[in-house]
């Protein structure tokens, strides 16, 4: 059966526009959350996100590629040439593109309705449906750098990204393609964006704090996250260089609640991923938790955690990152996987920021507030969506 090895990773998020950067804040501890800055934003009774600041568009793409690429293509694509950059030459032109997202072009949607119904006009931009649909980046990626491999797009709420780099890993151990670029994209940090977030009742307006007993709510991000998968062999052949192994992927549905997660569901994927890697609850030294900072998802999630792990839980470093870059959506596990590959490689945990006042269900070691050197073997990323879809990596050092 064929290993698959990451040999590059790109990404743009609230943190920093590339993954140098995105470590070195993961490791410093810093916060990319702040106010949001968009119009109408004073009209929202939630104005704080993780928001990608300096970011005109014209300064990273022509007037033309500008028609086509709404905010959250602009960001893959961004990703995507920093991972290519990152893997090297030699990438051939039979290699896929997948890309995760819940929303798409939304903020393509919002422009558009806001021309129609504010503005008065009688018609939007003729390019408008390319901009907004949710293959545009897989597409885009694809034709720029002439990839004609399988190339689609995914869409599984907060799970979209893990699901795609883990389907990705068994199209190409399974012989389908020996290389994919795979990630997700995200861009719904805009008015209509965060309305719709703000009628869920999930969203703090004062700050991410996973695990912590003063947690009230999730903080949204946006951006992306991008890796070029191959198999090892290839990469081998090519003098690539490997980030780490992609060793079991596990996916489950809870069949429940649309939008309260189930703790079977998160057991049996995480229990499918560490199966397919041939992993022991002793191989596994991190988990990236999905840890969204709401009361019911980070309690749901550690005891599922206790469940797979029995006694080993308390010895495992399980941290949330999403007080850092927030919750990007269908971005948000791409981004995180970055979390695990510092881990993996470097042997530097990121931390959970803003845990203060531990909540006594969440008593696990959620490494609070500062990164911690140690080393890891293996490790679990986790993605737990509405709609109770479960989708977890499971990873291994090279």
């Amino acid at each position: 059966m064929r290993r698959v090895v990451i040999t590059g990773a790109g990404t743009v998020n609230a943190l920093a526009k590339d993954v140098p950067g995105t470590l070195a804040a993961l490791a410093g501890a810093r916060s990319g959350i702040g106010p949001l800055v968009f119009p109408d934003a004073d009209r929202l009774a939630i104005r704080i996100g993780a928001q990608v600041a300096d970011w005109p568009p014209e300064g990273h793409f022509s007037a033309r590629d500008l028609t086509l690429a709404d905010r959250f293509s602009q960001f893959a694509l961004t990703a995507s040439q920093e991972a290519l950059t990152m893997a090297g030459p030699g990438i051939g032109p039979e290699t896929g593109v997948v890309i995760g997202s819940a929303a798409g072009g939304i903020g393509t949607w919002e422009d558009s309705y806001r021309a129609v119904f504010e503005g008065g006009k009688t018609r939007v931009p003729p390019l408008t449906v390319p901009r907004l649909m949710l293959n545009a980046p897989a597409s885009l990626v694809s034709m720029r750098h002439g990839l004609r491999g399988p190339s689609f797009a995914l869409s599984s709420a907060c799970a979209s990204s893990n699901h795609a780099i883990g389907l990705a890993f068994r199209m190409i151990r399974d012989g389908a393609t020996p290389a994919m670029l795979a990630g997700g994209a995200e861009a719904m940090l805009c008015f209509g964006g965060v309305k719709a977030w703000e009628g869920l009742r999930v969203l703090s307006p004062d700050g991410c704090r996973p695990f912590d007993a003063r947690r009230n709510g999730m903080v949204m991000g946006e951006g992306a996250a991008v890796f070029v998968l191959e198999e090892a062999g290839q990469a081998a052949a090519r003098g690539a260089i490997a980030l780490a192994e992609i060793v079991g992927f596990g996916m489950t549905a809870d069949a429940g609640d649309i939008v309260v997660p189930s703790g079977e569901g998160a057991v049996a994927a995480m229990r499918q991923a560490m199966a397919e890697a041939r992993l022991a609850p002793d191989d596994i030294c991190y988990i990236n938790a999905h840890g969204t900072g709401t009361a019911v998802n980070d309690r749901v999630e550690v005891a599922a955690i206790k469940e797979v792990f029995g006694p080993k839980a308390q010895g495992l470093m399980v941290s949330s990152t999403k007080a850092a870059h927030g919750h990007a959506i269908g971005a948000t596990g791409a981004i995180e996987l970055l979390a695990c590959l510092m881990a993996l490689r470097d042997g530097i945990v990121a931390p959970t920021l803003g845990l203060t006042t531990p909540d006594p269900d969440c008593d696990l070691d959620h490494v609070p507030n500062e990164a911690r050197r140690a080393p890891v073997g293996a490790a679990l990323s986790n993605a737990f969506a509405f709609g109770g879809l479960n989708a977890v990596l499971a990873l291994r050092a090279v």
